[in-house]
C-alpha cells in the first residue's frame, strides 16, 4: 500500500500542527505564507489546489523554511518582505518588520495633510491639542497648507522606507528627508523607494537622528517610529523579536526614551512654526514622553493617539 502523498493540503494541515507545537502564535498562516512562497504563487491560490502535490524540490525548500520558523526565524524575514499599508516592502534582518500599529502614523500624517485636525482617525481622551498660548492661527494655516501640497517632510529612523514611502505615495507634491543611523537599513529602504516609484522625491541620509541634515533645512512635518523598548522590557518581547530583529532599532536604553529625549529639541530646531512633530511610543512611556515634549517650551502638545487596541500609540506636538 503506497504511502498517502503530501498534498498541499496535508502539508499545510501538519505544518500548521507542527509550529503551533513550537510556539507560533498564528501556525496556519506562518505555514500557507511559507508554502505560498516555496510554490512561488500568491497565498490564496493555495485554496484552489488542496489537492495537488508538490514537486521534491519545493517540499525541500518549505521544510527548510519550516525548520528556521520552528527555530524562532520570523516569516518576513524568511519570504524577504512583508505588507504595509496595502504596499509590499522588502525587508531583511538588517530592518524591523513592519507593525500594524505603525499605520497610525501613516493615517494621522495623511489626515493632517487632508486638514481633518489633529490625529482625525485616531482615539482620543484628552482636550485638543491647542490649549493656552496655542500658537500663530496664520502660521498654523500656512503649515497646514504645506502639508497638503508641496510639504518637506522628516522620516528620522526610517528603517525599511515604509514612511517616508507611504507618504510620499500618498503626498504626490511632497519632499521627504529620510535619516538612519544604519547604512544596511537604508540600503533597503532605497530598494522600496525605488520599487514604489518615489525615489527621487526622498533623499536619504545616514546619520544619528537629523545631525547629518543639511542645517539650513526645515520641515513642515518630523515622523518617527525611534528605539522606544527599555531594556528591561528585552526579555518580555516575543522569541521571534528579541532574538532576531536588530536590537539597536528596538532598545532605547534603560528607561525607554533616551532617543525622544534627543529627537525632542532637534526636531523643535528644525520644524518650520505651525509644523508638526509625530511619533510612535511604547504605551509604558506615554507618560514620560508627554512630559519631555511638554517641558520644551517651543512646542504645544496635542493629545496622545491610540491604536485600535486603545493603547496610547503615536505623540503629536505642534511647533510654537
Amino acid at each position: 500500500m503506497s504511502a498517502e502523498p503530501w498534498t498541499v493540503g496535508r502539508l499545510l494541515q501538519w505544518t500548521a500542527d507542527y509550529l503551533k507545537s513550537h510556539g507560533s502564535d498564528s501556525p496556519r498562516l506562518d505555514a500557507e505564507v511559507l508554502l505560498a512562497h516555496a510554490l512561488g504563487c500568491q497565498r490564496i491560490e493555495l485554496y484552489t489546489t488542496f489537492d495537488e502535490t508538490p514537486g521534491d524540490q519545493e517540499r525541500t525548500t518549505f521544510r527548510d523554511l519550516v525548520r528556521r520558523r520552528a527555530e524562532g526565524a520570523p516569516v518576513a524575514y524568511l519570504v524577504g518582505s512583508r505588507e504595509f499599508y496595502s504596499l509590499r516592502f522588502k525587508v531583511t534582518p538588517d530592518v524591523l518588520i513592519p507593525r500594524p500599529e505603525t499605520e497610525l502614523l501613516v493615517v494621522t500624517a495623511l489626515d493632517l495633510a487632508k486638514g481633518t485636525g489633529e490625529g482625525g482617525s485616531g482615539n482620543r481622551d484628552e482636550e485638543g491639542a491647542g490649549g493656552p498660548g496655542g500658537g500663530d492661527e496664520n502660521a498654523e494655516d500656512s503649515a497646514q497648507r504645506r502639508i497638503g501640497g508641496s510639504a518637506a517632510i522628516a522620516d528620522v529612523g526610517t528603517g525599511s522606507g515604509i514612511l517616508a514611502i507611504c507618504l510620499a505615495k500618498h503626498l504626490p507634491d511632497c519632499r521627504v528627508t529620510a535619516t538612519d543611523v544604519s547604512r544596511a537599513a537604508l540600503a533597503v529602504a532605497k530598494q522600496n523607494a525605488e520599487t514604489h516609484g518615489v525615489a527621487e522625491r526622498i533623499e536619504f541620509i545616514e546619520c544619528d537622528l537629523l545631525a547629518s541634515v543639511p542645517g539650513d533645512r526645515q520641515f513642515d512635518l518630523i515622523v518617527s517610529n525611534p528605539p522606544y523598548i527599555a531594556e528591561w522590557e528585552v526579555e518580555q518581547l516575543a522569541r521571534d523579536v528579541r532574538e532576531f530583529e536588530p536590537r539597536g532599532a528596538l532598545v532605547a536604553g534603560p528607561r525607554g526614551t533616551e532617543i525622544i529625549e534627543r529627537l525632542v529639541p532637534q526636531a523643535a530646531e528644525r520644524l518650520r512654526a505651525g509644523g508638526r512633530l509625530l511619533m510612535e511610543i511604547s504605551p509604558t512611556i506615554d507618560e514620560a514622553v508627554r512630559g519631555l515634549v511638554a517641558s520644551d517650551s517651543r512646542f504645544d502638545l496635542g493629545p496622545t493617539i491610540k491604536d485600535l487596541a486603545r493603547l496610547p500609540r503615536v505623540i503629536q506636538a505642534r511647533k510654537k
